[in-house]
């Protein structure tokens, strides 16, 4: 990646109407996915708080432990195809959702078995998706495809969720998932239409010309970006990020509103601090471009957040805390619009959908055991020493990153 200066990079040629139609396609269901979880989240809230949490935990499960092997089938039959079947799979959940909530309701056990269903396509439609957009543009237009994708995603989950909310008063839970399933078929149609550029078909797994089981393929994924220089450390990166600067608004935010008295509002007020933050950033960078040297950007963007992280620790007040808050959303975002097009396009030909699913994967875990140590150090110190300690990570990793650089050995 070289060593040019840190300035940002000339506006390429516009991106091509074949990955603005996907796009387009793909950001109307996640507005439909995020629609569909509110709805579910509200319906098993109804059931109590312990099916509530059973309901959620059964979709992040099997999306979680089956990630991997979702995208070595996307790399060994093809990201577009992988994509279309777990499209198809979907849309054919939803609408069966939607007919047993008609005819039998919804009980704790369909419910239950519902969010299985869909934890499950979802391991594999991910890293399909994921892959993607290498196969729709250039290198040169990766990162502006990347930070558009980001910030169509952030907008389809804020219009979602409160979407989902109308829909589920009105129209309930099958409702919800009708208009879901209308999604569905809209970016079905959409991906039909497309033909990735360059190629013809499903990867290989690398240093072989034949197919090996899908077990040996998901493991050599792991080896591959085990033994890859730029992969192991954005990977690493991705990790210390998503256990320093994801937990911030998501779980120390309503903590720290409950500890110095304010109300509900005030963390919501935050949450909505963090998307707006989010959002505009990547609209710059989709615009704009993002800066030469893809490490100086992400540690920059980690520093920019640990500052917002360690501000939002010091707000006397709700307004302060929401503007800490976009100074982390913000941050974030800039992080993310550089780390992912390293990790996209440096991955083999044969491995795109494996590295993003170890991804996804790397970011869940480091997730998963961030929350309850933040949670405990909350407890034990006072939320603001957690958001600090949170703020030292993002600021430790981000230096890191500026200082080393992903550049590969000559």
């Amino acid at each position: 990646m070289g060593t040019t200066t840190a300035t940002p990079v000339e506006t390429p040629a516009p991106l091509p109407r074949t990955y603005l139609w996907w796009l387009a396609g793909t950001r109307v269901s996640t507005a439909g996915d995020a629609a569909l979880a509110t709805a579910l989240g509200w319906t098993a809230a109804g059931h109590g708080g312990p099916t509530a949490g059973l309901v959620l935990t059964a979709v992040t499960v099997p999306r979680t432990l089956l990630l991997l092997l979702g995208g070595t089938v996307a790399d060994r039959y093809g990201a577009r195809r992988t994509a279309l079947l777990a499209d198809a799979a979907m849309l054919t959940v939803v609408l069966a959702l939607a007919a047993v909530d008609r005819t039998v309701g919804s009980t704790p056990w369909t419910l239950l078995g519902f969010a299985l269903l869909i934890g499950t396509v979802d391991a594999f439609q991910l890293p399909a998706t994921g892959a993607l957009p290498r196969l729709l543009v250039t290198p040169a237009q990766l990162p502006r495809a990347l930070a558009l994708r980001q910030a169509g995603g952030q907008s389809a989950v804020l219009l979602g969720a409160p979407l989902g909310a109308l829909l589920v008063a009105t129209v309930g839970p099958a409702g919800t998932a009708l208009a879901d399933a209308a999604t569905f078929a809209a970016v079905l149609a959409v991906t039909l239409r497309i033909r990735p550029a360059g190629v013809s078909g499903p990867g290989r797994p690398a240093g072989g010309s034949g197919r090996s089981g899908l077990f040996a393929e998901m493991a050599d994924g792991v080896r591959v970006a085990r033994r890859d220089r730029v992969l192991r450390s954005a990977l690493l990166l991705a990790g210390v990020a998503a256990a320093g600067v994801l937990p911030v608004v998501a779980l120390l935010g309503p903590l720290l509103a409950r500890e110095r008295g304010w109300s509900a509002g005030a963390a919501g007020l935050s949450a909505a601090g963090q998307a707006l933050g989010m959002l505009v950033a990547a609209l710059v960078a989709a615009r704009r471009g993002t800066l030469r040297r893809p490490a100086r950007g992400a540690g920059l963007g980690l520093l920019a957040a640990a500052l917002g992280t360690a501000a939002l620790a010091a707000a006397p007040t709700p307004a302060l805390a929401a503007v800490a808050a976009v100074l982390v959303g913000a941050g974030s975002s800039v992080f993310a619009v550089h780390l992912g097009p390293v990790v996209l396009a440096g991955a083999p030909a044969s491995h795109p959908a494996r590295v993003q699913a170890l991804l996804t994967l790397v970011q869940s875990a480091a997730l998963a055991l961030a929350n309850p140590a933040w949670g405990a150090l909350a407890a034990a110190s006072g939320t603001p020493a957690a958001l600090l300690a949170c703020a030292l990570l993002t600021a430790g990793a981000g230096g890191t990153a500026v200082l080393a650089g992903f550049a590969r050995a000559a």
